[in-house]
């Protein structure tokens, strides 16, 4: 079983009395994951470290209890932890998301943003480090969507859509409300505006009252997304694109210098392709931010650095065969670093001088020693201590801090403390060889009782397909490897081509070649689990959402013979129309399909799952969201119309009313994860013929219907 770093097991007594206080089990340890615990898990999502590296401040992501709660996303709560250890105090708690989480340059405010009180959107709050409620600092007309404070404390830039035209809301409230597709939008603008103090002055009653000082906005072209001071306050960085569109964020943000004063702009890196976090140096003379390598680079993973005055931008980590996701200044001369590598994750630095590279931790070391899955990196104002988020194959997403000289990065919290009594699946790197030699991996988990022989084999594809799984926390509402592997399954995580993490080469394999070679990675990672005697042939199920959701379509129909079940989630089934229905066609063909979405026809209808329906006599279960922008609603019923037509296997299509390219509701979620398990133990683990019942309970103390046949 895998354990946690330096985190023992709690005591069996104590630890079975405090799940069941908590209504997880009856008597002694549970055996694998159920779904109220895995709709219960909580996660951290982002933390700040203060300027002196003495406290941590970090959102605690805590879902809603499914049929027990008001159905809605989970909340998000502003917890704080010391740096050097403890327990963890909560800030701002209850019915509350918190986001954007800040230290103010003094150290003495925590900023963040929430929609609190009357707040029709998010506002920026504050709440002082040393205790006390939060004070709402600024509001706006629209929600505030990024924001940083002045070196200085005296100003806050943020960014906020431009407000409605007062004729367009009196048009709007007369019954007016037709949209006029990608062209009735507002675009979003950086404003400065003074930053109030926190506890003002008590004003003389007798003088006279100012007006309020109203935010200004910066005559910049384009519409922006986020916004970042120079160390001396007088320059700006903002990110903008032609428009606010999610194709113009994905493909067009260009980095702007702006000077604070009068938004003039002074210099624009041209960062090609997709764009990641930026920053200036502490010495205000170089910009650094995360971006693709090339227009055709499927994510943002180089490391660039440029002059903040104009010039070419230089990737300081060339040979880095993964992806950059986190960066800080730790001095003007040295970038701190997460990177993605295969399944692995590491901590590093780099002297921009040199190129020396220095590796501080890394999740392949072993014992104490071994590091989390990194995902978000904080510094301190001397750079000597960090914040990190980490998870492991032994919990979620939590917080951690390295200072400098320290062996690896040690955990500051538990915020699902009943999972210690939980016994976990093992969990491992498997690696195969595709069919052409290409070298692949992907994470196993292998059943938690060893079956008498192979077991059944969940395949677990990811979306993208620029992404990958790691080594870490792998069990999710629309992926419940545990429950499953519990449920005495294998579950494999495929790291197909043109998967991230391997270097922009690699992820670029599967470009142009949709359902080629990259899907046959996954019948032959199939094909290597029956040979290392984990997986029973005739007992395989596939799985997966976007475009992993097309790659279970895939294997349901062009492959069918290999699958005997499989449950489809936003994913894809037409080719044809996918690229004229999406949100995202320009990233689509840029990075994709490396063609328009009206060529290719021939090419694009074999692709298409659909046109291999008539092979299909595997049972598929299709679901999704009725609001899909990313992948249109139309893609699931096209697929369930043509396999019911047909009726040679068994198929049912779910639709969740107003969710979109992922389930956000706490219910929608947990009737996603019950139908996946139960869909594939009908039909892949016991082998039963027809439809399981429609009908599923409405939350963990309502029975589901009993299988029939």
């Amino acid at each position: 079983m895998a354990q946690s770093f330096g985190w023992s097991r709690v005591g069996s007594v104590a630890t079975a009395a405090l799940l069941a206080a908590a209504g997880f089990v009856g008597e002694g340890f549970a055996v694998g994951l159920g779904f109220e615990q895995l709709a219960a898990l909580r996660a951290v999502r982002e933390a700040a470290i203060s300027p002196d590296g003495s406290q941590i401040a970090y959102a605690l992501e805590v879902p809603r209890r499914p049929g027990v709660d008001p159905d809605g996303p989970a909340w998000r709560e502003l917890h704080v932890v010391a740096a050097a250890g403890g327990q963890a105090r909560v800030y701002v708690g209850g019915e509350v998301k918190v986001s954007t989480i800040r230290f103010s340059p003094d150290g003495r405010l925590i900023t963040y943003l929430a929609a609190r009180g009357d707040d029709e959107h998010a506002a920026l709050w504050a709440i002082p480090l040393a205790g006390g409620e939060s004070r709402r600092l600024l509001g706006f007309t629209t929600e505030i969507r990024d924001y940083r404070i002045s070196p200085d404390g005296a100003t806050v830039a943020f960014v906020a859509a431009e407000p409605e035209a007062e004729a367009r809301t009196k048009a709007r409230e007369a019954g007016f409300t037709q949209e006029v597709f990608e062209e009735d939008w507002a675009p979003a603008r950086v404003w400065l505006a003074p930053l109030p103090a926190f506890a003002p002055a008590v004003a003389d009653p007798a003088a006279a009252a100012g007006p309020p000082a109203e935010p200004r906005a910066l005559a910049l072209d384009g519409s922006a997304f986020h916004v970042r001071w120079s160390p001396d306050g007088a320059l700006l960085a903002v990110d903008l694109a032609p428009r606010p569109l999610v194709d113009d964020e994905y493909m067009h943000r260009r980095v702007h210098v702006v000077e604070a004063a009068t938004g003039a702009v002074t210099a624009r890196l041209d960062n090609p392709g997709k764009l990641g976090e930026f920053a200036f140096s502490p010495d205000g003379r170089h910009l650094a931010l995360i971006s693709a390598a090339d227009r055709n680079d499927p994510s943002a993973g180089r490391l660039l650095v440029a002059p903040a005055g104009g010039g070419p931008l230089r990737d300081v980590l060339p040979a880095l065969e993964g992806d950059v996701v986190a960066f800080a200044w730790q001095d003007p001369e040295t970038l701190m670093f997460l990177a993605d590598e295969g399944e692995e994750s590491r901590f590093a630095e780099v002297d921009l001088a040199s190129a020396a590279v220095k590796t501080h931790a890394s999740s392949t070391g072993s014992g104490a020693l071994r590091a989390p899955i990194m995902s978000g990196l904080s510094l301190a104002a001397d750079g000597r201590r960090a914040a990190l988020v980490g998870d492991s194959p032994s919990h979620p997403a939590e917080v951690f801090v390295m200072g400098h000289g320290d062996p690896a990065p040690r955990r500051l919290g538990d915020s699902n403390p009943w999972l210690a009594a939980v016994e976990l699946a093992p969990q491992e790197v498997f690696a195969y060889q595709a069919r052409d030699g290409l070298p692949l991996r992907g994470v196993l988990l292998r059943p938690l009782a060893a079956p008498a022989g192979p077991a059944p084999l969940l395949l677990m594809v990811h979306g993208g397909p620029e992404a990958h799984r790691s080594n870490g926390w792998l069990s999710s509402y629309g992926a419940p490897a545990q429950i499953a592997a519990a449920g005495g399954y294998a579950v494999y995580f495929p790291n197909y081509r043109g998967s991230t993490g391997r270097g922009v080469a690699f992820s670029k394999l599967g470009q142009g070649d949709a359902a080629g070679a990259e899907f046959d990675d996954l019948v032959d990672a199939v094909d290597a689990l029956i040979a290392a005697g984990v997986a029973d042939r005739d007992r395989v199920g596939i799985t997966g959402g976007s475009y992993g959701g097309y790659a279970t379509a895939w294997c349901a129909t062009r492959h069918s013979e290999r699958f005997r079940a499989g449950v489809m989630f936003v994913g894809i089934s037409n080719e044809i129309s996918k690229g004229l229905t999406t949100e995202i066609p320009v990233e689509d063909r840029e990075v994709h399909t490396l063609a328009d979405p009206w060529t290719k026809w021939q090419f694009r209808l074999e692709r298409s799952p659909i046109f291999h329906a008539e092979k299909s006599r595997t049972a598929l279960l299709i679901a999704g969201g009725t609001a899909d922008t990313r992948v249109h609603p139309a893609q699931s019923l096209q697929l369930y119309r043509a396999l019911k037509l047909l009726g040679r296997a068994p198929v049912r299509y779910v639709r969740y009313p107003g969710e979109g390219h992922g389930n956000a509701r706490a219910a929608s979620r947990d009737d996603y994860a019950r139908r996946l398990m139960r869909w594939m133990d009908h039909f892949v683990k016991e082998g039963r013929p027809g439809l399981p019942p429609w009908e599923l309970g409405t939350g963990p103390a309502a029975a589901s219907p009993p299988d029939e046949g």
